[in-house]
Order: structure tokens, then C-alpha cells, then sequence
């Protein structure tokens, strides 16, 4: 009898449109993940990154949702247009005001409940804990104890079906991520990692700095500078 083809594995995958979760979509779907994308309208300061992220999901053919929430206690210039966005400051000596209360958290809280409800064995975020803003929440030990959560606290967890929350980037470099998404093949020129929303990025803020960094470290143009 001959064998049965392979059935893919289902993972959902957090979708921001930034350079680093769009290189996870790919990575997911490279390594035979049958993927499904969410996509989170929270109140963010542009919506630029939501247009994007549905682009990009589009144009690698996976199907996606869009979340729509808000948080009206606000507490992040990301989040409250009367903050300022820090621009050209010192990354990493302290958490900067453009930090999302448990954003990721949050995030990981509709992954896992999307995965569940789907019988997908995985959740993908693009979290870094190496070239970034200096958020708790991408911390490596963040995503082992949520880990833990899930399976203490969900049905597939007691019943010993795997799910899992993967961060597939955690410790790379930006330009190590720069590198893996031109061989994966993702379209750098639809991702969106700037804190405003204009035509052209700022190049000022920590998320148009990392991003630059990445880039010039990898020996790459960026698409959205160089054009």
C-alpha cells in the first residue's frame, strides 16, 4: 500500500507587516506549516502597517483575519497621539515610551485562541530579543513561561495535544533576519517598520534605526529608502 501523503501541520502567525513577522509568515510556510494569518487593528497610531500586512498575506497566498480591539487606557505613544515618538535616541537604556502594557501578551492571548479553536500545533510571532527597543515582552523567557501557560490552561494543553508558541527569530540579528528574508523570499518593499505612517520612513525612530541597521550590516538596500 502505498503512503499516505503528509497532511501540513496548521500554525497561526502574527502578522504586523514589519520586516520581522513578515519573515516569519515565510519561514512558517517554508517548513511545511499550513499557515493562517492574524492581523491586529488595535488603535495604533497608523494604519499603514494593517494595509501591508493584508498585502503580504495576500501575495504569499495564506488566508488571514483581521482583530479589531482598542485599548482606551492608551499608556504608549503608539497608542496616544498627544506622546511624542522618541527619535534618535540611545536604544536599550530604558524602555521607551512607544512600549505597548503586554501588547504581545495580548497578542499571543488571540494566537493561542485562534490555534486552539483550529487544531493548529503552533503559534509564530516574530519577536527579537537581540537588535530591538528593549521590550519585556520579547524576551525569550517570556515565550518559555507562556509556553507553560499553554499548557496548564488551554483544553489542547490537558488533553497533551501539542501547541506552541514559536520565535523562530528571538536571537538573531536584524541583519541576520535581513539576510533570511531575501533567501526566503519575502517582499521587503511591502514591509512597514516605521512608528508614523507617512510615505517614506522617518529614519529616526528606534524601529527605523534597527531596521537600517539590519540592512546596512547585511550588505542589502533597503526598498523603501533606496527607491
Amino acid at each position: 500500500m502505498k503512503g499516505r501523503s503528509r497532511i501540513p501541520r496548521k500554525a497561526v502567525v502574527l502578522l504586523s507587516g514589519g520586516m520581522d513577522s513578515a519573515t516569519v509568515l515565510y519561514y512558517a510556510a517554508n517548513i511545511g506549516y499550513d499557515c493562517r494569518c492574524l492581523i491586529f487593528d488595535y488603535g495604533q497610531r497608523h494604519k499603514k502597517e494593517i494595509r501591508l500586512a493584508k498585502r503580504i498575506a495576500r501575495v504569499r497566498g495564506v488566508p488571514y483575519e483581521v482583530v479589531s480591539f482598542r485599548m482606551p487606557w492608551k499608556g504608549s505613544a503608539l497608542l496616544d497621539k498627544r506622546m511624542a515618538v522618541p527619535k534618535g535616541r540611545h536604544i536599550g537604556r530604558k524602555i521607551p515610551s512607544t512600549y505597548v502594557p503586554s501588547r504581545n501578551t495580548v497578542f499571543l492571548s488571540f494566537g493561542v485562541s485562534y490555534a486552539e479553536a483550529i487544531g493548529a500545533s503552533a503559534v509564530f510571532i516574530g519577536a527579537n530579543a537581540v537588535d530591538y527597543s528593549g521590550y519585556p515582552d520579547c524576551r525569550p523567557r517570556h515565550y518559555r513561561i507562556f509556553n507553560e501557560l499553554i499548557r496548564f490552561g488551554t483544553k489542547a494543553g490537558i488533553e497533551k495535544r501539542r501547541m506552541e508558541v514559536l520565535a523562530p527569530l528571538i536571537n538573531m540579528t536584524k541583519a541576520e533576519i535581513v539576510k533570511l528574508g531575501r533567501k526566503l523570499g519575502v517582499p521587503h518593499e511591502l514591509t512597514w517598520s516605521c512608528y508614523s505612517g507617512g510615505k517614506r520612513p522617518c529614519l529616526k525612530c528606534d524601529s527605523c534605526t534597527l531596521r537600517t541597521k539590519g540592512f546596512n550590516q547585511a550588505g542589502v538596500k533597503d526598498p523603501l529608502v533606496e527607491r
